[in-house]
């Protein structure tokens, strides 16, 4: 009822409710999250992570660049108060399915290998939260030597 209001109201003043469109029960806050910390595990964020971190969001998510820039300073938000990783796989393990839980795993591997390798931190940082997605160490395995291959060959797959 709330939210009818205030939807209400803001469609009579003209406002917009860009940031209320990821919720704390949209699975791609939640994938955002967890990208935006394996981005910030090492210590050091790249440009080329960020880059990386804003194309996959607006490729896989179907975004345009406002509406990524705002999951991103929503998914930072979220992931500086988080205490661990459950609260977002638990939401994307509501959402996704099995090849769905897999493309997060490959998106963290992603944002992983953006500054040129992967360090132990990423490394274990995304071993846990493929464990928690339910990925199991064979695909996670696999998937880290499809994205290293693609990374070091500038992602020129042969076919």
């Amino acid at each position: 009822m709330f939210r009818t209001l205030s939807d209400f109201i803001t469609d009579i003043t003209g406002g917009a409710r860009e940031a209320a469109a990821f919720d704390e029960t949209d699975y791609r806050l939640a994938a955002a999250a967890l990208l935006v910390h394996v981005m910030s595990i090492d210590g050091a964020v790249t440009a080329e992570e960020q880059a990386v971190l804003q194309a996959i969001l607006a490729s896989r998510f179907g975004l345009d660049g406002k509406e990524s820039e705002a999951l991103v300073e929503l998914a930072i938000a979220k992931d500086a108060e988080a205490v661990d990783l459950y609260a977002f796989t638990s939401v994307l393990n509501r959402a996704l399915d099995d090849e769905g839980r897999r493309r997060i795993v490959e998106m963290m591997f992603e944002v992983a290998y953006a500054d040129g390798g992967l360090s132990e931190f990423e490394d274990n940082l995304v071993w846990r939260a493929a464990e928690l997605l339910n990925v199991g160490s064979r695909d996670r395995i696999r998937i880290r030597r499809e994205v290293r291959e693609e990374t070091e060959t500038g992602g020129e797959q042969p076919e």
